[in-house]
């Protein structure tokens, strides 16, 4: 028979006892507790104990929700208890209260018609295990966190802590902590389980501090939840005044139900729509006055704003383009010419993907007005957005929903302009956009002009896919230097040199003329303006390759001609403009035509022909030789290019100074000084090699130059001309710089079919492929052959030259 010792009791406990199963509940030993014992086999149980001894075994079920538990539904380690007091009900259940005697093991559980019996195993431990240091501090550290935990819980009276005190069995105050703990039985079990002191109030250790790490943590979160309670019942009170002052007001509308109805209309796609169905429903969960609230607001106006699939049908008429195109620009042959070809394949094949046209040219020839132009030909929509100074590729791709006033970038902004998933869209001065650390705009705008990959291009704002292949891209530049050259090579390059005067002319008559007169109130009708001071205007009062310029001076003559008329000095009818009247109209001239007339002193100067932003324009370079110690000198805020050009002049002129009749050692006693005019404006290019070797080799030689001959071309240390680039540029500056000839490399002779007529007619052509031909052309004779000092020219000792 077992034995059961207690520090204050023994008890011989039988070798089987009855069982009774409890639900949900782990009963500790030392414990008093009554229980409602209602199902039958727990009564037969109780009613044996009564019976045999008054021993009962109380074993915790796996699963409370077992009516009729079964061997496997028991735990195995429970406590031994007998009844204290047993009362019946008249439903036949029974009300006792049992008192915990110590740990027992069911060595062998028996299953019969009244129920379950257990043949035990005591498992009370050894004494000498509460006389051990180190479980006397394990205990005291329980006692603490216990009495914290009994301070957090309310259902725990405060009178258990001074009982803790008069505890003086660790055993039994082991007991006492997990019988009070508020824990499910899964948990309270294995501290029953657990053999030894020390092993259960290690475990009571764990439980109790991860239950007050718990309670914090709950605490904190409560009182989170309290202060946005509060703040949500404000906001609730404040936004349901607002719905009634709304309905005093007659605004009463349901505005999710107008959204969702939006949203449910819209021409959307699969994936576009799901987003903005699953933001929608967000949008209704949250407070109408919470900050994220209007974020996914306005991401669903731009969601329903984008034309998903809306597209404008498009004009295939030839020759119904060709007369629009020619009514809004004169000229332009090449550009008309390369549009009638697009809209002739889209009326043949419905639809092209190609390369996206990029005009190149000076400012003021038309490129911008070019492209609504286009747009008005096909009768597509036209949206313009402007790239310089553009440093940040968001302002490509849009930025990211997580920073604060985020936006869509520019394409897809221009794309909800226009109303259309197939615009004609312009991307103005792409030449002047920059690149820094906040990314490069010119690689993002890859995808957007890339045929291959725009149909998927992808906002970071809309993290969306938006199909940009129907879209006609247009890019205008002033230069294709700036452009890099992964983003060049997606487009066709077709170039506006600028406008010759006669055509300027009939611009000016048929466009400018009579727009700046209806601008300023009068009647173009009555006025009239001479072929003698329109003449006079191209040459004295602009110098351009565009008619910006030629504009601003109609816009000036246009307001005074309007002051006359509003103060009652211009007579009634019509108004003659002549060439008399532009200095009282117009001032001064800013600009005389240079002098290329023979017979000049032009000893040292040479007309070089340079391509810049601004269209093609005649430059001299100026060389001067002067006493001193074989010093070069080169100024006109010149490029490293037009550096290196100067520098391989001069070695050619060295190498080459016995055949111009130069002494060998000249260079050691002369200083040289190459100039290029107007030092404020920057210059660079390969194109002035032969021109500064001209003009070296004039001044070196004493020998004059040809006025009316311009040159372009890169020069090589062996004398060879090499090509350049601006070719048509520069013809059309040579042709209003009253130059006639003009020499250019062999290389360049296919450049000069793309001329115009009027520029083939009025220059002289000279390809030439060696030094030795250049000099023959452009000096008035062939240098001396005799050995002599070069000739020093005269400097002005009133103007101080600095680099």
């Amino acid at each position: 028979m077992p034995t059961l010792e207690r520090v204050d009791d023994r008890f011989d406990v039988p070798a089987e006892v009855p069982v009774v199963a409890l639900r949900d509940l782990v009963f500790f030993p030392y414990m008093v507790l009554p229980l409602l014992i209602g199902r039958p086999a727990s009564v037969a149980a109780l009613e044996e104990a009564e019976r045999s001894g008054g021993f009962l075994l109380l074993l915790a079920q796996r699963d409370p929700r077992a009516d009729e538990p079964m061997e496997a539904d028991l735990w195995k380690r429970g406590t031994l208890a007998r009844p204290l007091q047993v009362a019946r009900l008249p439903d036949g259940t029974a009300r006792v209260v049992l008192e915990g005697l110590g740990r027992a093991e069911a060595t062998m559980l028996t299953h019969g018609p009244r129920g379950f019996r257990a043949r035990i195993s005591v498992l009370e431990p050894s004494r000498e295990a509460d006389l051990d240091l180190e479980t006397g501090a394990l205990v005291n550290e329980v006692v603490e966190l216990f009495e914290h935990y009994v301070a957090q819980n309310a259902r725990i009276p405060d009178e258990l802590k001074d009982t803790l005190g008069e505890v003086r069995d660790r055993s039994r105050l082991g007991s006492l902590i997990a019988g009070h703990l508020l824990l499910p039985a899964a948990e309270k079990q294995p501290i029953l389980a657990a053999v030894g002191v020390r092993a259960q109030f290690e475990l009571l250790r764990d439980l109790l501090g991860r239950e007050l790490e718990i309670a914090r943590i709950e605490a904190r979160l409560d009182a989170q939840i309290q202060n946005q309670l509060e703040s949500e019942r404000k906001q609730y009170y404040l936004q349901e005044q607002l719905k009634a002052i709304h309905r005093e007001l007659g605004e009463g509308e349901d505005e999710w139900a107008a959204l969702e109805a939006q949203i449910a209309q819209a021409p959307l796609p699969t994936a576009a729509r799901e987003r903005a169905e699953r933001e929608f429903r967000r949008l209704v969960r949250l407070n109408a006055t919470a900050p994220e609230a209007s974020v996914i607001r306005t991401y669903l106006d731009w969601i329903l704003g984008l034309p998903w699939r809306r597209r404008t049908e498009d004009r295939l008429d030839v020759e119904q383009a060709a007369r629009l195109l020619d009514e809004a620009h004169h000229g332009l042959g090449e550009v008309k010419e390369r549009i009638l070809d697009h809209v002739a394949v889209l009326s043949l094949v419905g639809e092209m993907t190609g390369p996206i046209l990029c005009l190149v040219g000076p400012p003021g020839v038309g490129k911008t007005s070019l492209g609504k132009s286009i747009a008005e030909s096909v009768g597509r929509e036209f949206v313009r957005v402007s790239l310089g100074g553009v440093r940040d590729e968001a302002e490509i791709r849009g930025h990211r929903r997580t920073y604060v006033g985020a936006l869509p970038g520019r394409i897809l902004q221009g794309m909800r302009r226009s109303g259309s998933r197939n615009p004609v869209f312009l991307l103005d001065e792409v030449d002047k956009m920059a690149r820094d650390f906040h990314g490069d705009p010119g690689a993002a705008l890859l995808e957007v002009l890339d045929p291959e990959q725009n149909r998927t291009f992808t906002d970071h704002y809309l993290e969306l896919e938006f199909d940009l292949s129907d879209v006609l891209f247009v890019a205008t530049a002033n230069t294709l230097q700036e452009i890099p050259e992964p983003l060049r090579d997606r487009m066709e390059v077709i170039r506006i040199p600028g406008y010759l005067d006669t055509e300027k002319k009939s611009i000016a008559r048929s466009f400018l003329w009579p727009r700046q007169a209806r601008k300023h109130g009068l009647d173009p009708s009555l006025l009239s303006l001479s072929e003698g001071a329109l003449d006079r205007i191209l040459d004295r009062y602009t110098r351009e390759a565009g008619v910006r310029e030629l504009d601003q001076r109609m816009s000036r003559m246009a307001r005074k001609l309007a002051r006359r008329q509003a103060t009652g000095r211009a007579t009634e009818g019509e108004i003659a403009v002549g060439a008399e009247d532009l200095r009282e109209l117009l001032g001064p001239p800013p600009y005389l035509r240079a002098l290329r007339e023979e017979g000049l002193e032009r000893t040292g100067i040479a007309n070089g022909l340079a391509w810049t932003s601004a269209g093609g324009e005649v430059l001299d370079v100026e060389v001067a030789v002067v006493p001193g110690t074989g010093q070069i000198q080169l100024t006109g805020t010149l490029g490293d290019v037009m550096k290196e050009s100067a520098a391989a002049a001069m070695t050619y002129a060295r190498s080459r100074g016995p055949v111009f009749g130069l002494d060998e050692r000249f260079y050691q006693n002369v200083d040289i000084h190459i100039h290029l005019p107007e030092g404020a404006t920057p210059k660079d290019g390969p194109s002035a090699g032969i021109t500064i070797a001209v003009a070296l080799i004039s001044a070196l030689t004493g020998t004059p130059t040809r006025a009316d001959v311009a040159l372009t071309g890169e020069i090589t240390l062996r004398g060879r001309v090499l090509a350049v680039g601006g070719i048509k540029e520069k013809a059309v500056a040579a042709l209003r710089g009253g130059v006639r000839t003009v020499l250019l490399p062999q290389a360049n002779l296919p450049d000069l079919e793309m001329l115009p007529d009027e520029v083939r007619a009025g220059l002289r052509f000279q390809p030439v492929s060696t030094m030795d031909e250049v000099l023959e052309a452009a000096l008035l004779h062939r240098p001396l052959r005799t050995p002599r000092s070069p000739a020093l020219g005269s400097a002005d000792p009133g103007v101080q030259i600095s680099q």
